[in-house]
């Protein structure tokens, strides 16, 4: 950060500086150390939830909460503890910029549709037979699925199955609270009714990497699920060659009919790690929320350990220095601020070269547990 010298302890300066912030004005010259540091220093802290606890809560949630006592969804946002003094509710960060949740929804049961200006996605993680009905389609979702919700699109839920279903949800809420942009509507009847045969863009987008030729124009959603089949397949592909040294086998998902990421604001992979694999520890402006899908192993952020397991969580802030190590073969989905940063040219990434670009342990993260 900018240097503050001893000038600036005086009692000449502090009298002035208790002056006029009783008039709502401050003192740049003494408030730029603190603004602009020489690299990122966000308040978001490394952190990691159990799944066990996750699940536990979900559970204990869904005898006190449902969708027809009000509440919109049945779902616990991770809260990163760095950002908790933000007014009101932390503004609901995992990041400094985005929510993550984990939603759950009973057979039976429906989630009111309603539209905002935010940007939303779901990541499948357990069970089958829901649904969401996003502008008049009905997406049937299945373990593994990603489904995005753009900004302004009507969208509900509904479960016809036989087990309780649980995803991830993710959303730029604190990026659109913080600019002052956001806008809900519910939908003026409990939930929208389908207009198009159901898991409709699915079936058009059958051929993967091919489009229609009616979504040569961009569109915000032309295709609303990515099934896993079709992920996996991707994966497997990349698997016959060389793995990347930061990120192993890794994909992105994109706008068919853009070729941008498939939500605004919001970055979505799917990675693998095969066992054994240690990647290389670097760094970037963009921070990066981590589902455990499948595997285990741990992560080290900026000197720390990370152990994780299916169904764990754990969020990389900016800038901070990471690696992985999977103990068995595993499957991250991830979501980060990447497009943010690049709409702002913020982006940097820089290899982390000491020790041959592995990080020296220093400490293991304790994760909250059930008492």
């Amino acid at each position: 950060m900018a240097e503050q010298n001893e000038f600036f302890k005086s009692k000449m300066v502090q009298d002035f500086t208790r002056d006029i912030r009783q008039y709502n004005l401050g003192p740049l010259w003494e408030a730029i150390p603190e603004l602009m540091h020489h690299q990122p220093e966000p308040h978001a802290q490394p952190y990691l939830w159990k799944w066990e606890l996750l699940e536990k809560k979900l559970g204990e949630a869904a005898q006190i909460f449902t969708p027809e006592r009000g509440g919109e969804r049945r779902a616990i946002y991770l809260q990163n503890p760095g950002l908790d003094y933000r007014q009101p509710w932390g503004w609901a960060s995992t990041s400094q910029t985005l929510y993550a949740a984990v939603q759950l929804l009973q057979p039976g049961e429906v989630a009111p549709s309603h539209r905002h200006t935010q940007n939303a996605l779901r990541f499948i993680t357990h069970g089958e037979g829901a649904y969401s009905i996003i502008e008049g389609e009905r997406i049937f979702m299945e373990e593994g699925d990603f489904v995005i919700t753009p900004k302004n699109l009507w969208h509900g839920h509904g479960h016809e199955g036989t087990e309780p279903m649980i995803w991830m949800d993710v959303l730029d809420i604190p990026t659109i609270y913080m600019m002052g942009g956001t806008f809900f509507e519910p939908y003026p009847e409990r939930i929208e009714q389908p207009k198009v045969p159901d898991n409709y863009t699915a079936q058009r987008y059958e051929g993967g990497m091919v489009r229609p030729i009616s979504d040569r124009h961009p569109k915000k959603a032309p295709l609303g699920a990515y099934k896993w089949n079709q992920t996996l397949k991707a994966i497997k592909g990349l698997s016959r060659f060389e793995p990347d040294p930061y990120d192993g086998y890794a994909v992105e998902f994109i706008n068919p009919s853009s070729g941008h990421t498939a939500n605004p604001n919001i970055g979505a992979w799917v990675q693998m790690l095969p066992k054994g694999y240690h990647s290389k520890a670097h760094r970037h402006t963009h921070s990066t929320i981590y589902q455990v899908f499948k595997g285990s192993g741990y992560s080290i952020i900026n000197g720390i350990r990370f152990d994780w397991s299916k169904g764990d969580y754990f969020i990389i802030p900016n800038w901070a220095v990471h690696e992985h190590v999977a103990l068995e073969d595993t499957f991250f989905f991830s979501v980060n601020d990447l497009p943010i940063m690049e709409k702002f040219d913020l982006e940097q990434e820089k290899s982390f070269d000491n020790n041959n670009g592995y990080q020296e342990v220093k400490g293991e993260f304790k994760p909250a547990i059930l008492v």
